[in-house]
């Protein structure tokens, strides 16, 4: 028997729009195999036929998927109506973890690896890429500014379809946009590879706020703040690691191009699990299909009471609620803190994606060797490892708010110990190593909280819209980093230091003052704080 909230509502329609994108990157397969006579490569190759129609059948499978997933709105008109569409959560959010729990953890884990992965493996593709389009540096930069900018309207796109079609829709069409753009690795232009690496984009951005918000709406209220900062900091480096382990096994057989192609198996691998992957509740109720949420709710809680009338004094979620719209968040209640972790976003975006990208290069400045300034940037990650640890505790024993302040605080004091540095020209590799560290730390802590911040404050029916604008911001901080980068802003390091931690410090005073508690309170509750 088929579990609500696990089933597709149109399934014939989402499998065989599955196949058609199998069959879309399949029949890129023999062009592909034809470039082991050139050592894999296939610049200046002639499109074959089968390649265009296996272009051509990627966005129609896509759009027969999605029709798969969506809801059927006749039912959610009726569920409207019924009388007793009151959905308690109060019995589920004081459970302890379960196997219920800990199953749709790792099944989110994998899908965070398999979404990391993606921008992950950029740095390794382009090394290969520029010996065989035959490309410069400056060209060569295009592939990720355009992955960049994918990525920030993919979070802004998926964040507004989990809101309007569910959190498990969202994620699977994700996913079979992982296969789709897999086509990339058989692409024989740089150009062609720079269309497919902005769609990649879109399909990576769009992930990680909808990962975090189903999780933040299923997990028991006193587990969800850990969880969701572990899953965070887990699905980055783990996701990294696999991307630069596929590249030490996989490029020397295959070439770089093998590194794209990934995204078939890791895309399919998502969707199989998929019956692991159940509808958040709280969205199920919030479209007006009650009886549904209570189905999957039982599974994550035993002793979910059937007549919430019992406990009328309990936090309920209302059903009946009109369609919101994203500008909801620029005004009311919630407009101060969208903008406080948009600045934050933006602030962590431009420290991260330019000036500590650019950091090696000002070390070399500062009068260190080119190797030297490596093993200290090495040694100090290294160091910097175990920050997630303490992030993961603060935010759990200590305070989810005070946390995230703490670590763009820290932040802030690490971009002005390196404009004092810089200034005074100290080159001590302790004092260096020791600031790094420090930047390293404190930069991961942040955008290890920020989104799961952002995905517990959020009312239901705007959490996947504002998860997504704020993971959105962090990205278009990256986009203006690197274009400060390419104009040379952050050759002056002593400057660019200063001015880099202007915006965090006014970041960190915006979410001092607009941002509310969330440890340990239910999802309702701190919907209340906002609103009250």
């Amino acid at each position: 028997m088929r579990r609500e909230g696990v089933a597709f509502h149109h399934p014939i329609a989402f499998w065989a729009g599955c196949a058609l994108i199998v069959a879309g990157v399949l029949a890129h397969g023999p062009m592909f195999m034809m470039g082991r006579h050139t050592h894999w490569q296939m610049v200046g190759m002639p499109m074959s036929m089968e390649m265009w129609l296996g272009m051509a059948a990627i966005p129609v499978g896509l759009l027969l998927a999605a029709h798969g997933l969506m809801p059927r709105l006749h039912l959610m008109r009726a569920a409207m109506h019924d009388a007793g569409g009151r959905v308690n959560f109060h019995v589920a959010d004081g459970e302890p973890l379960n196997r219920a729990h800990w199953t749709l953890v790792t099944v989110l884990a994998v899908a965070l690896v398999v979404d990391v992965m993606k921008p992950a493996t950029l740095g390794f593709v382009l090394p290969g890429m520029r010996l065989e389009y035959g490309i410069g540096t400056q060209t060569a930069g295009l592939l990720p500014l355009v992955a960049l900018t994918g990525t920030t309207l993919g979070s802004i796109i998926w964040g507004r379809i989990a809101d309007l079609s569910g959190r498990r829709a969202a994620i699977l069409l994700s996913a079979l946009m992982f296969i789709g753009t897999a086509i990339c690795g058989a692409m024989p232009t740089f150009e062609w590879n720079l269309a497919m690496c902005f769609l990649m984009g879109l399909s990576a951005g769009g992930m990680l706020p909808i990962v975090f918000t189903l999780m933040a709406e299923t997990i028991p209220a006193a587990h969800r703040g850990w969880l969701l900062v572990a899953l965070g900091g887990f699905g980055t480096s783990v996701g990294y690691l696999v991307a630069a382990g596929a590249a030490a096994l996989l490029e020397p057989l295959m070439s770089w191009r093998v590194l794209w192609l990934l995204g078939l198996p890791t895309g399919i691998l998502v969707i199989l699990l998929n019956r692991w992957i159940p509808e958040s509740p709280r969205f199920l109720s919030s479209v007006g299909l009650p009886e549904r949420a209570r189905a999957v709710l039982q599974a994550f809680s035993r002793r979910l009471e059937p007549d919430d009338a019992r406990h009328p004094g309990a936090p309920v979620i209302d059903e009946g609620h009109p369609v919101a719209t994203g500008r909801q968040l620029l005004r009311g209640p919630h407009a101060a803190i969208t903008r406080a972790l948009v600045a934050c976003g933006l602030a962590w975006g431009v420290a991260n994606f330019g000036f500590l990208l650019f950091l090696p290069v000002n070390l070399v400045e500062l009068g260190l060797e080119g190797a030297r300034a490596s093993a200290l940037i090495a040694r100090s990650a290294l160091w910097a490892l175990p920050g997630i640890a303490v992030v993961i505790v603060l935010y759990h024993r200590w305070s989810s708010l005070g946390a995230l302040v703490l670590f763009v605080a820290l932040s802030t004091l690490s971009m002005l110990a390196f404009f004092a540095m810089g200034m005074l020209g100290v080159r001590s590799d302790t004092a260096l190593s020791a600031v790094t560290a420090a930047l390293l730390v404190s930069l991961s802590g942040v955008v290890a909280m920020l989104v799961p911040y952002a995905a517990e404050i959020y009312p239901v029916r705007l959490r996947g819209t504002g998860s997504g604008i704020v993971a959105a911001s962090s990205k278009a901080g990256g986009i203006i980093g690197a274009l400060l980068g390419v104009a040379g802003f952050f050759g002056l390091f002593a400057l660019s230091a200063l001015l880099v931690a202007v915006p965090m410090a006014v970041s960190g005073v915006m979410l001092a003052r607009a941002g509310v508690e969330t440890r340990g309170r239910r999802l309702e509750e701190i919907e209340a704080a906002f609103e009250g």
